[in-house]
């Protein structure tokens, strides 16, 4: 069976969602949630996605985005992939972890973007037996940052959903207008096996499939290496951000030197694309093993370290296109 057709382009909106393989639980607790939020807040600052719900349940999700960048599957890649990881080292096991390909719908925002808010947020009452009594008590939503009942993350994006409601009490509008239930139109779609690929109008479907054809042959355009950051523009980043002179980072080098070194290191591997072999080359070390040994210290470093943490997501966010 041919996958569904995937449209990415600037500015659009999805409806995004998965499940564990053969329904598995995929969130085990809090610490699970949290790893899967860690991931989106990455994505955002790595990638500019942005949220504007998100509901998750023991064994899956839903996701609002909008797409600034029209790097949905990079978005994703990021998200899904980084999870399985975390999710594996706490389970102590490795393989995949979700049933496949995740599905998004391109959504005509004016229509259907709050419709969908509602839909994605009612998620743990609307089913046989309800998670919750009250739907605001649910943690792992976007619901009670709707409400203002929780602080919302930096990366939730609920004002465009309130303009388009229009009520004068934004927190209290939102309520009555969830609390009204699923619009039937939208609760059909979602008992359909197979999701469409667009919802919205002809004239949307129209432009979409315009705007995706633009945006291909942009991409056609680019030469393949063109997003990629040098070795030269990653330490020269990496010296400006950590204030220490561009060629001392090009040696081994103790203190502060020496994890900027690491640091650019890694960032030469990803998003830098570069092989263990032409990282080595580049920063002077006899054997590929060294390079593995010192990306591997800059991975214990961040662990431990919030402010090192901090200053890697900063320098991949600049590095990121």
């Amino acid at each position: 069976m041919p996958r569904a057709e995937r449209i990415e382009y600037e500015e659009a909106y999805y409806h995004v969602m998965n499940r564990g393989r053969g329904r598995k639980t995929i969130f085990h607790g809090k610490v699970y949630y949290d790893k899967f939020l860690e991931g989106m807040t990455e994505a955002y600052q790595r990638f500019g996605l942005e949220i504007h719900a998100y509901c998750l349940m023991g064994n899956h999700y839903h996701l609002l985005v909008k797409t600034p960048r029209g790097n949905l599957s990079r978005c994703m890649r990021h998200i899904n992939g980084l999870y399985t990881q975390r999710y594996n080292r706490l389970q102590k096991t490795d393989g995949p972890l979700f049933r496949g390909r995740y599905k998004a719908i391109l959504i005509e925002s004016d229509s259907y973007l709050a419709e969908l808010s509602r839909y994605i947020h009612r998620n743990p009452i609307e089913m046989k037996r309800p998670m919750v009594a009250q739907l605001e008590k649910y943690t792992w939503s976007s619901y009670p940052a709707y409400l203002n009942k929780t602080p919302a993350q930096e990366w939730l994006k609920r004002e465009e959903i309130y303009q388009l409601l229009g009520y004068r009490q934004q927190y209290k509008g939102y309520r009555t207008f969830v609390e009204y239930g699923v619009d039937e139109e939208i609760a059909t779609l979602y008992r359909k096996k197979k999701y469409p690929a667009i919802l919205g109008s002809k004239a949307f479907k129209e432009r979409a499939y315009a705007k995706q054809e633009n945006a291909e042959l942009v991409t056609r355009m680019r030469k393949k290496d063109t997003d990629k950051p040098g070795s030269k523009i990653i330490v020269k980043e990496m010296a400006t951000l950590m204030g220490v002179d561009e060629d001392l980072i090009y040696y081994g080098r103790r203190g502060q030197r020496q994890t900027a070194r690491w640091m650019a290191m890694h960032l030469c591997q990803t998003p830098g694309g570069m092989s263990l072999g032409e990282i080595a080359e580049t920063f002077n070390i006899k054997h590929i093993s060294g390079v593995c040994h010192q990306v591997r210290q800059l991975k214990n470093l961040l662990e431990e370290d919030a402010a090192i943490r901090t200053l890697h997501q900063l320098a991949i966010q600049h590095l990121t296109p």
